[in-house]
């Protein structure tokens, strides 16, 4: 895979070195203000249409600093800021020259597209700002340059998206861009002034949550205030993605029951109509997509694998039951009917209140509920309490119990006695 400096040799403009290395010092002085450099690739911007949608914390959180102990964050928007031109590209110029006098996180939203191909033809694939050529026509700048020259002095390169962190829908089989991965486009070697790694927050496009929570984390490393978070081997936060979607699952409970379902709109397990949640990292479920509600599965759709780096090739075609759900799902089948058969029966079982098991009926006018066992339930029942009693030294009905009421029953009935006494006396 192509590294940046091979990537932008297709333009001359573009195979220019990159400025003098960006410093700045953490131990002068308390960090106030960090500045974010968000840039887009090949991207449909749904992953800037989710930040900004992010409830805990918000946007306007980051930007107005009102987070305790964060620095405030300085976001520089292509679609966000209020300013355009010449003015708003000012501060990209002086990251990349090391003029800020503040240090600074890189965010992209997109894949990298190879302008190596685009440069052949004399155009670009995706561009910010402009530059005077050598005949003194302004030429775009590929966003794939300001990556090349932002990332060694970021204090953090933070990908956004599933295109963005494994190259996504514009790095599929046939497409024409060669586009890949910000973490393929830096190379294994890159590490950001603060000795980290580029920061992946995968997914397609990616919770909300996700995405200011990882840059919340990041601030409160950089400014001193906290850890520098997990993150797992391909550097996604770890507490975010290091569980698979069936563990989170509102559905899981239907898939070691055997139960599937077979059309959109059933309740049951989707794992038959082609979701990829037993296998998939990600929190979408457990998180909710906005404000933590929705979700794919809450919502009735399937897991298409889109926070994995394989997407979409590896999970494509889509809507179809994967290969080795016909040995899990069957398998299922198999025990959950006695594991469905157990839930039901200790439903059964604990519902039931002391005196409805003596009377064997149970006073509900909105149902015919009967407080009688059939003969499995029976047997099974006998079985579960002694099971169920093993290990303990109260059982209900024990002569421990017994001796335990009377004690309490004694006690209660000698307060009793005095009280009738006092009153006695001071009717006397």
């Amino acid at each position: 895979m192509p590294d940046g400096d091979n990537m932008l040799s297709g333009n001359s403009d573009g195979a220019k070195k990159a400025s003098p290395l960006p410093t700045f010092l953490l131990d002068d002085a308390p960090v106030k203000e960090v500045h974010a450099f968000w840039l887009a690739g090949m991207s449909c911007d749904g992953c800037s249409i989710a930040t900004v949608g992010a409830k805990n914390p918000t946007v306007e959180q980051l930007i107005t600093g009102s987070i305790p102990g964060l620095p405030k964050i300085i976001l520089h928007h292509p679609v966000l800021s209020v300013t355009a031109g010449d003015t708003f590209m000012k501060a990209y110029h002086d990251a990349r020259d090391g003029k800020l006098d503040a240090p600074y996180v890189v965010i992209q939203e997109g894949s990298v597209a190879d302008e190596r191909i685009a440069g052949m033809f004399g155009g670009y694939w995706s561009g910010m700002g402009s530059r005077v050529a050598a005949d003194g026509s302004h030429q775009p700048i590929p966003t794939a340059q300001w990556l090349k020259d932002l990332a060694p002095g970021a204090a953090a390169v933070i990908a956004v998206g599933t295109c963005a962190t494994w190259g996504g829908i514009p790095a599929a089989s046939g497409n024409v861009t060669n586009a890949m991965s910000v973490m393929d486009f830096l190379g294994k070697d890159y590490l950001s002034a603060l000795g980290l790694p580029p920061i992946n927050v995968p997914g397609c496009a990616p919770v909300g949550d996700n995405v200011t929570e990882t840059v919340a984390s990041v601030l409160m490393f950089l400014a001193g205030v906290g850890p520098l978070p997990e993150f797992d081997e391909l550097g996604r936060p770890a507490w975010m993605f290091k569980s698979t979607v069936h563990r989170g699952c509102v559905r899981a409970g239907n898939y070691e029951e055997g139960k599937f379902a077979s059309e959109y709109g059933q309740k049951e397990c989707l794992v038959e109509l082609g979701c990829w949640g037993p296998v998939v990292q990600c929190n979408m479920v457990s998180r909710g997509a906005l404000g933590h509600n929705g979700g794919c599965m809450n919502t009735g759709g399937i897991c298409i694998g889109c926070t994995m780096p394989g997407f979409p090739d590896a999970f494509a075609p889509f809507y179809k039951r994967a290969p080795g759900t016909m040995v899990s799902s069957n398998l299922s089948r198999t025990t959950g009917s006695f594991v469905s058969y157990l839930r039901q029966f200790t439903q059964r079982s604990r519902n039931l209140a002391p005196q409805w098991r003596q009377v064997g009926r149970v006073p509900s006018g909105w149902a015919n509920v009967s407080a009688s066992k059939g003969s499995m339930d029976a047997v099974v029942g006998f079985f579960y309490d002694k099971v169920k009693q093993i290990g303990t030294e109260f059982t209900p009905g024990s002569s421990r119990q017994k001796a335990l009421q009377r004690s309490a029953s004694m006690f209660l009935s000698s307060a009793q006695e005095a009280q009738r006494s006092d009153t006695a006396k001071e009717v006397s």
